[in-house]
């Protein structure tokens, strides 16, 4: 069986497992372990604190420190409220083109990982090869951060890192990074006609938001010179809600906001200048009506742009690999900064096109997978 129809048959098997973020992942896991396992691998499995979700890291050539990973999240988003022409967890080929949900997102590049293993396992390797699948990627890069802690305790230091989300097979060298919370205001609910009785957690809620943005128009002049677009630090507030009925005062609102920084110094400015707002401003004025009242902000995930260095091995690599000599910089946020923070080289390129991830009748080309299978064949050469 060639190479590209083992990688069809194995996404496949994939799509099958739906894995959507809410639900478990361990039977992909499990599956993908048994692939790896039958050439020889070395599997680690690390499950996370509910025990439904699993990273898998698995190791081919020698032991030590200086491999190459290989990464892709094994998570997929919801189909809910979409409209697919078939069923999104059974693939469909058509015109050259492999549909189902996760096809580009990222199980493509998976299923070419796991298709590589058997030709891998031959060869005689010179640096260990890692296979990083992990878990919770698309609420918060969860799994990741997990594995990259883990593989510090383990005392494990691979030098370069390639997370292969849907790039079109472009290198890209550098992303912002995705910091999402959710601010939660109490107040104490009253009758309207007495506004001054209660505190409106939905007036509170407002003037936090009015100082996020206007935090955003200063980071505007904060940016350093970039090629992302736009090159500040965004803020974008995604959703508020509050309140019982139009006269009653508000005991409760909510508001879920994010920011994508440039560099980490954006994010502490933003962080250091709403909670000063919050401590020094909005939460006496609360308390002195209702000892009771408060603001309270939860993290939902904050995860590590990926920062374009002048010297990369990863960027090095995967350019031999595809002949391609320049790399670019994109919006959408990866795992990639999660292992640079861990101290390797990472760069992104995989295989699909971003334009197709999370909608209705996501798919992949073959040309695409093949060319994948290609890169990742140069990869096992160049390692042996």
């Amino acid at each position: 069986m060639d190479h590209l129809a083992r990688a069809k048959g194995i996404l496949g098997e994939l799509i099958a497992f739906p894995t959507v973020s809410a639900d478990s992942n361990l039977q992909l896991i499990a599956y993908a372990s048994e692939l790896l396992s039958h050439v020889g691998a070395r599997i680690s499995v690390m499950r996370d604190e509910t025990g439904t979700k699993a990273n898998l890291f698995a190791t081919l050539g020698p032991e030590g420190d200086g491999g190459v990973v290989l990464s892709g999240h094994s998570d997929v988003v919801p189909v809910d409220g979409q409209n697919w022409t078939s069923d999104p967890f059974a693939m469909r080929e058509e015109g050259g083109l492999l549909y189902g949900r996760g096809t580009c997102d990222m199980k493509g590049f998976i299923a070419c990982c796991l298709a590589m293993a058997p030709e891998f396992a031959a060869m005689e390797l010179k640096r260990p090869l890692h296979f990083a699948f992990t878990y919770d990627e698309e609420v918060g890069c969860m799994g990741a951060r997990s594995l990259v802690e883990e593989l510090k305790r383990m005392e494990l230091r691979p030098s370069a890192a390639i997370i292969g989300e849907p790039t079109s097979m472009r290198i890209i060298e550098g992303h912002k990074g995705c910091f999402e919370y959710t601010t939660e205001f109490t107040g104490l609910a009253g009758h309207a006609s007495r506004p001054e009785l209660g505190v409106n957690a939905i007036e509170y809620a407002m003037r936090y938001i009015n100082r996020l943005m206007a935090l955003s128009e200063e980071l505007k002049e904060r940016a350093p010179s970039n090629r992302f677009s736009p090159p500040w630090t965004t803020l974008q507030v995604g959703r508020v809600e509050g309140g019982a009925a139009r006269n009653v005062i508000a005991s409760h609102a909510r508001v879920e906001w994010e920011m994508r920084p440039v560099v980490d110094a954006d994010a502490s400015f933003v962080k250091e200048n709403i909670t000063s707002y919050v401590d020094e401003v909005l939460r006496p004025a609360m308390q002195a009506i209702h000892a009771e009242a408060d603001i309270v902000t939860h993290v939902i995930g904050e995860v590590e742009g990926l920062e374009p260095v002048e010297e990369s091995e990863a960027r090095r690599i995967v350019s031999e690999l595809t002949g391609l000599t320049e790399a670019e910089v994109v919006a959408f946020g990866t795992e990639a900064g999660l292992f640079q923070t861990a101290g390797m080289s990472a760069v992104i390129c995989g295989p699909g096109s971003i334009d197709q991830a999370h909608k209705p009748d996501e798919f992949i080309s073959l040309a695409q997978m093949d060319a994948c299978l290609g890169m990742l064949e140069r990869l096992g050469a160049r390692l042996s």
